[in-house]
């Protein structure tokens, strides 16, 4: 399989070519030409697979021969081996009709989790293939550092440098990433938001001739493709636990740069029974206007208690518009460079075809802090903030006959303001992470300025 660009402007590239690019040189995105259609047959198939199998299927095609089957499959077993519960992914009632999907098992406690063990492991593959090093580059609103740095820092082929802005995430979610021991792995705080973060990121990527000579970037945030690819298999095995292909489902998934409802959305166009994607975010909520009103444009950023969500430029939007302009590289292009500086909308045509696959709701630290109390009451289940913003968006947009499923993405323990704002008592930690408040934390607190961050990068990148 080859993947194209979302900007027309560079030649179609192998699966190891994007796992080790993350942005096309042309500034777009990386996308399948074609995706696998799968047969309700095929998807019945998978009903007694284990998620490790359930993975390799879902995948395959994407990578084809560029990494052996039975490669493959060791890199996933592995990558799986430390999640804290048999079924990787459990599924659980909440009330009725709605169900929550867990993807908080891993080991930073996050969906991240699922893309970023696996991504290490496929990058340490390739690069021992290729006797190569590289740079690992990355900008995080709270979890993806954390997993990236888990996923990656055992690798001799990378060095780790990750950006989050200065004051906010949370307190467990700096820790987890500031206390990750190595001489490979550098945390850098920027004096900034999330969106200051991914510009310099893609700044940086745009131009690469700060780095060591025989180095370059490889992305961990969700503009590499592998990132989202891993994500689309834990829609198939929530859907095919309530009955699919033979039972439709929906998913609502709180989001901020749209990579994780990317992934359903692909999921869907594969074949799987997919009836509604609920777009759920909280104040920050460019995505929710676009759906409900057509309307494609920044606002401020608002700091909330769902800091993973605290983004205004939804990178991964991008892969969707491009297939809304029918691949018209184009005219994407003019869409983009025309973002940020005037209200963008797209035709009714097109707005048509975007609802009939999607709703949204916005959800409010208040209203989240209420649904946090109100679940808890219902069912005994604690939910972190993002969770939360996801249950009350689902809620609002259910149907009575459909089952809603909604992603849930952390575990509370690392959002304990929320918590405690919704007056209950604070979780306590996994046994893994018990002492991590003792840990010793490394990171830089730098202004936000790119000729700052990349002559850290080139002073920083070991011989």
């Amino acid at each position: 399989m080859k993947y194209i660009s979302t900007r027309g402007k560079c030649s179609p590239q192998t699966f190891e070519e994007v796992l080790l690019t993350g942005l096309a040189p042309d500034g777009g995105l990386f996308v399948p030409e074609s995706l696998p259609e799968l047969s309700c047959d095929e998807i019945r198939s998978y009903q007694s697979l284990s998620y490790p199998e359930l993975a390799l299927k879902i995948i395959s095609p994407f990578i084809g021969n560029e990494i052996p089957a039975g490669a493959l499959q060791v890199i996933i077993e592995e990558s799986y081996r430390e999640f804290d519960h048999p079924d990787i992914a459990p599924l659980s009632r909440l009330v009725g009709n709605e169900w929550i999907l867990e993807l908080y098992h891993g080991p930073t406690l996050a969906f991240k989790d699922f893309a970023l063990q696996v991504l290490g492991r496929l990058l340490d593959y390739v690069l021992t293939k290729k006797e190569q090093r590289v740079v690992i580059l990355g900008a995080t609103s709270g979890d993806t550092g954390s997993a990236a740095l888990e996923g990656c820092r055992h690798s001799d082929h990378v060095d780790i440098f990750i950006l989050h802005p200065y004051k906010r995430v949370s307190d467990v979610q700096r820790k987890q990433m500031t206390t990750v021991p190595g001489d490979n792995v550098f945390n850098l705080a920027i004096e900034g938001n999330f969106d200051d973060c991914q510009r310099i990121v893609k700044a940086a990527f745009t131009d690469q001739a700060f780095l060591p000579e025989h180095r370059q970037l490889v992305a961990v945030n969700s503009i590499n493709w592998a990132r989202i690819l891993m994500q689309i298999v834990y829609y198939f095995s929530a859907a095919l636990k309530l009955g699919a292909p033979d039972r439709q489902v929906s998913f609502s998934v709180p989001t901020g740069n749209f990579g994780d409802v990317f992934a359903g959305y692909l999921a869907k166009r594969m074949g799987l029974p997919v009836d509604r994607l609920v777009v759920a975010t909280n104040q920050n909520d460019i995505l929710h206007r676009f759906i409900s009103a057509n309307e494609y444009s920044t606002t401020n950023l608002s700091k909330t208690f769902s800091p993973s969500m605290d983004i205004l430029v939804s990178s991964n939007f991008e892969r969707y518009l491009f297939d809304l302009f029918d691949l018209d590289a184009i005219a994407l292009s003019d869409f983009m460079n025309r973002f940020g500086k005037e209200t963008l909308s797209v035709s009714e045509q097109q707005w048509q075809r975007v609802k009939d696959w999607f709703d949204s709701a916005s959800v409010d630290d208040d209203t989240t802090c209420e649904i946090i109390a109100e679940v808890f009451k219902e069912s005994g289940r604690l939910l972190d903030p993002h969770t939360a913003v996801g249950v009350k968006a689902a809620r609002i947009c259910k149907d009575d006959q459909t089952p809603i499923i909604t992603l849930a993405t952390a575990h509370p323990a690392k959002f304990s303001d929320a918590i405690a704002a919704a007056g209950l008592a604070l979780p306590e930690l996994p046994k893994h992470l018990t002492d991590l408040f003792e840990r010793e934390e490394r990171y830089t607190v730098m202004p936000n300025e790119i000729t700052e961050i990349t002559n850290f990068i080139k002073n920083n990148c070991r011989p």
